[in-house]
């Protein structure tokens, strides 16, 4: 009798809130009745915030692999990285040890203005300890970053100081940077580095190409490896630069959507330069479009290997508690009209996350002749060169991975933070000889060399970390050690470019486009076959 007299209610209940709607009974009403039936009648108490927030993650989990759900939090998170600027202390650190290592602190900054320097230890903020705790990056943010004009007092432990120094400093907004690192390659070759494209990117990149250009630069390598993408409108500010007037970019088309097509504006772009853009399997999206356009418009040539294929357009709508809806509305297509999307299935996002292991276990990543090409999806650049769409944007020239000396030892010295925590405590002991020895980035890129003794010192650091040594995989790996050991320590004494210059030379794809960049010949025989 009970059972009958609750169903009764239930579907009482219902009938009202459907003839209530006023409509058709649809997937909507029906949904939103689901809704209230659970609220109304479930046996125990829920969160009902939760269970909606659920029912939209499964809803766009039927849809693509692009499409998602994120909470306020996840949704600020995922935003801030692209947005400039936030607010915080100004500093730039890394955990070693379980303590917040200070590698350089924002010029200017709210923390250079108060006297932190670099190899300062940040054990405290506000009387909550953060040091020795195992804190994620993530949390120990939170308690440096906050409002603008906010008070965080620091406790510090520096080196040549006996005592713990306290620091009150005032948080301001902090730029991000999204182009990592510019320079010289050679005396007519620049090389810029972008690792995503977010609001100040396209401004960031033309002041770097500005001072490259004033340095000689005739030629130019765009760095846009592991360049997971970020805003449109960045990759097509940067495009312009190097493409005329009126030339197609990209355009978008979805079932509800017109295309819309996006064209470089410039009055003044560089149409003279040769131009090698570098990719590989990590870059994405909006590193796609641009490197999609400046191959359909024979502007450049594409050094490295197929792209990731992210090629779906997500349109945001934010909900008022913070959260939002990232639905696909469209497709991206290059100038010559191909999908930069790989293949999907709906549904299947767990399918679509194999997709990276399977081009690596069918050999992709290291030879052109399994890559696999649909034959019919062939289009054709400005120039007549063939190329291939539906899953990201093929290189012009293909560079293999090279993992020789990645070997085990090496990937465990890695995994336990061995060279970063050596290299923390090297600056922190040399830093004023260093200084003094090497007072510009060029004398220290020509003049300073990891040492027998320091290598030494390493493998022993390794080895009181767990790290047991092996003498013949070290050989192996030495170049990527001592080459690692030398580009961090430039980093921590002027900037991450100094990084990239000592590395890059121990990269295949950047030797690779670096000589077909200085090669008239076999530069042009791949931008007109």
């Amino acid at each position: 009798m009970k059972f009958r007299q609750t169903a009764s209610i239930a579907a009482i209940a219902a009938t009202a809130l459907w003839a209530g709607a006023q409509r058709p009974f649809d997937a909507a009403t029906k949904l939103h009745t689901s809704q209230y039936i659970i609220d109304s009648f479930y046996v125990d108490s829920i969160n009902s915030d939760r269970i909606v927030e659920q029912g939209i993650i499964a809803m766009l989990k039927e849809l693509d692999p692009h499409s998602v759900y994120t909470t306020a939090a996840e949704t600020k998170a995922l935003t801030e990285p692209l947005a400039g600027n936030f607010s915080g202390i100004g500093v730039q650190f890394q955990m070693v040890q379980d303590t917040v290592y200070v590698i350089q602190t924002v010029a200017s900054g709210p923390s250079e203005k108060v006297g932190i320097i670099p190899g300062d230890r940040i054990i405290a903020a506000n009387d909550t300890v953060i040091a020795g705790r195992k804190m994620a990056n993530s949390a120990i943010m939170k308690h440096l970053r906050g409002p603008k004009g906010s008070i965080v007092n620091l406790k510090v432990v520096r080196r040549s100081e006996p005592d713990t120094l306290v620091f009150r400093v005032k948080r301001d907004d902090i730029p991000l940077y999204t182009v990592e690192a510019s320079f010289m390659a050679d005396p007519q070759t620049g090389y810029i580095r972008v690792s995503s494209f977010g609001e100040h990117t396209a401004d960031e990149f033309a002041d770097a190409y500005g001072k490259l250009k004033k340095s000689g630069m005739r030629n130019l390598i765009i760095d846009l490896q592991d360049n997971g993408g970020g805003y449109l409108k960045a990759a097509v500010d940067m495009a312009t630069m190097f493409l005329a007037k009126g030339d197609t970019i990209v355009y978008t088309e979805g079932l509800r959507q017109s295309p819309g097509y996006f064209t470089a504006s410039s009055s003044k772009p560089d149409l003279k330069g040769r131009i090698a853009v570098l990719t590989n399997e990590y870059s994405a999206s909006a590193a796609e479009i641009m490197a999609g356009a400046m191959q359909d418009n024979d502007r450049g040539i594409i050094v490295g290997r197929r792209t990731f294929g992210k090629g779906l357009v997500q349109r945001p709508f934010p909900f008022p508690d913070g959260s939002m809806i990232r639905l696909t509305t469209a497709r991206y297509y290059t100038p010559s009209g191909r999908s930069i999307q790989k293949p999907y299935a709906k549904g299947e996002t767990d399918d679509y996350q194999m997709d990276l292991k399977r081009r690596y276990d069918h050999g992709e990543f290291y030879s052109a002749d399994s890559i696999h090409l649909d034959k019919s999806r062939e289009f054709h650049t400005r120039g007549g060169r063939k190329v291939y769409g539906g899953g990201g944007i093929m290189p012009d020239s293909f560079v293999a991975a090279d993992t020789t000396g990645i070997n085990r030892y090496f990937r465990e010295l890695r995994a336990k933070n061995v060279i970063n925590q050596f290299v923390v405590d090297y600056v922190e002991t040399h830093r004023k000889e260093l200084n003094r020895e090497f007072p510009t980035e060029q004398r220290f890129i020509e003049r300073f060399d990891v040492t027998p003794a320091m290598v030494d010192d390493f493998v022993e650091l390794g080895r009181s970390l767990g790290v047991e040594p092996d003498a013949e995989q070290l050989q192996e790996c030495r170049p990527f050690v001592e080459g690692n050991i030398k580009g961090l320590i430039g980093r921590d004494l002027f900037t991450p470019s100094t990084y990239y210059r000592v590395m890059n030379p121990l990269s295949p794809i950047y030797r690779k486009a670096l000589e077909l960049i200085n090669n008239t010949e076999q530069y042009n025989a791949l931008l007109h076959p």
